[in-house]
């Protein structure tokens, strides 16, 4: 039987079972919390007087391969949405399809980009048809979970952030169905910066804004835009993300509690973007390319209130004393701090390098030319979606090697299986040793992190993408190596053995890479 009436927009104060309700919310991605921490970390933000968790849904992991679902375990999204439920918070659902997110391609799944013509985020035919797939699996198993059914969803963002990308005026009214036709009948919101705001928006779905300080007058712009329509910031940014080779961000915590207090005061409701940010585990970081390509860093810290290990901060302690004056009961006492454990020194006893791994991978590819890593014929023909790709090919002389900023990301290079240099984004170029006679060029290529945010999206191809120039004369002839260093791969190599587990005693030591 259905509750009385959920998240309602049609006041300047949104309404909630009929009465006036203030979103106090914070993100937390169940995909970048280890599954045994969620609990802690849902605690953590109700003791901190936060009444919603917000979330994003990572199409890339929910669907590796397509048609190959996966929402199982650490991907239990029915299982993260009940326990907020059950420790008293509501629910906004964010689930795309594009998240960005500082995620791999934005969450989009890599085997989109086989398609030659691929359009991403656009009303393109071959992105439409994997979207709706994708949705009928998504919506019957969050359909259930939705505050009309007796569950603690009580908003869903229709995509993310499009008023920046804006390539196609039919696509938002897409995805907007796609939701609609499948049953979903709370508020729908879109969430835009100052910037992506001019985008027209559509008819019956609230805008919210992003942000981190309250410059350009923009709750007012927002306000203007929608007169009699409650108020949210989507995204207030409590720090901000890393990239390789720069320094930690970090915002302020007392510049933060400035502005969330003027946000609060104003009746504005919020949701801290990060609340606490977790790890992109794996090989699942994105990048940014505004004319630079920038990979990010593993750690997804964002200098946010829980820390990554889940820490409470100042930051958190601040907010805490904030968010108290706006509930009438005193807040659940602040759980305790976890356990730490200071391990013994790991020693590693075996190593395996990477010409010997080479015969646990699966069937090597023959190909005149290079081939990109999503068009491999691996993976029941989906391709490789990220890890080390080795393509080699024979040489007769030595010379000027140019990639033609073909090599995506990273490039180890090796001749006769000896080192040799490298070429990434930055380096195009590298002279190979002067000798003659029959060499084994290998170029070992490292898909860093696809671009999540930008024009870019496209182009987000991995591994050799173009022609390899030895002399000004392009290289012919490879063969094809996938490493993408999945479970399969490893449990060949220890057959019998829990890899990354406490039983394994062995260990794939990736700096031997190096010949």
């Amino acid at each position: 039987m259905s509750r009385v009436e959920g998240l309602r927009a049609n006041s300047s104060q949104f309404t909630l079972e009929g009465e006036p309700f203030h979103i106090l919310g914070g993100s937390i991605h169940y995909f970048r919390v280890p599954r045994a921490y969620w609990e802690d970390r849902l605690l953590k933000m109700k003791a901190c007087g936060l009444n919603t968790l917000t979330t994003y849904v990572p199409w890339n992991l929910h669907e590796p391969e397509r048609g190959t679902f996966n929402f199982q375990d650490q991907l239990d999204l029915k299982a993260y949405v009940s326990l907020a439920a059950e420790m008293g918070l509501w629910v906004i659902l964010r689930p795309g399809p594009y998240i960005c997110a500082e995620w791999d391609l934005g969450g989009l799944p890599c085997w989109l980009l086989q398609d030659k013509g691929m359009q991403l985020r656009t009303t393109y035919p071959g992105f439409v048809d994997a979207v709706n797939l994708y949705f009928d699996k998504l919506v019957s198993i969050i359909k259930p979970l939705m505050f009309e059914e007796g569950g603690p969803i009580i908003a869903v963002q229709v995509e993310n952030e499009y008023g920046s990308y804006a390539k196609d005026e039919k696509y938002m009214p897409f995805i907007k169905n796609c939701l609609q036709s499948r049953g979903i009948k709370e508020l729908l919101l879109t969430s835009d910066n100052w910037e992506g705001l001019r985008y027209g928006g559509m008819e019956g779905v609230l805008k919210t804004i992003n942000l981190q300080r309250l410059s350009f007058g923009a709750i007012q712009h927002l306000a203007d835009m929608q007169p009699q329509k409650p108020l949210m910031v989507m995204e207030y940014w409590s720090g901000w993300f890393d990239v390789w080779g720069e320094h930690h961000h970090v915002f302020h915590a007392e510049d933060m509690l400035a502005v969330v207090s003027e946000i609060l005061e104003r009746g504005v409701s919020i949701n801290l973007y990060m609340f606490h940010g977790g790890t992109s585990f794996g090989f699942m970081n994105g990048a940014m390319d505004f004319g630079t390509y920038k990979p990010q860093v593993t750690s997804y810290d964002y200098d946010a209130p829980l820390s990554e290990a889940g820490d409470c901060t100042l930051k958190y302690q601040l907010l805490r004393n904030l968010f108290s004056q706006y509930h009438s009961e005193p807040l659940p006492e602040e759980p305790s701090t976890q356990e730490r454990r200071a391990y013994d020194p790991v020693a590693i006893q075996q190593h395996l390098s990477l010409w010997d791994s080479l015969h646990f991978t699966n069937k090597p590819y023959r190909s005149e030319r290079p081939v990109n890593m999503e068009n491999l014929p691996v993976n029941n023909n989906n391709g490789q979606s990220y890890g080390y790709t080795l393509y080699e090919t024979t040489i007769t002389s030595g010379g000027t090697l140019n990639s033609r900023n073909n090599i995506r990301d990273r490039a180890l290079v090796f001749v006769d299986r000896q080192y040799v240099g490298s070429l990434d984004y930055k380096t195009h170029e590298l002279a190979l040793p002067d000798r003659k006679g029959e060499m084994m060029l290998s170029l070992l290529v490292e898909n860093c992190g696809r671009v999540n945010y930008g024009k870019a999206l496209d182009e987000q191809r991995k591994g050799i993408v173009g022609d390899i120039l030895l002399n000004h004369t392009p290289l012919r002839g490879f063969t094809i190596f996938c490493l993408d260093m999945k479970p399969g791969f490893m449990k060949r190599i220890f057959p019998g053995q829990t890899v990354c587990g406490r039983s394994s005693q062995r260990h794939l030591h990736q700096t031997s890479w190096l010949g």
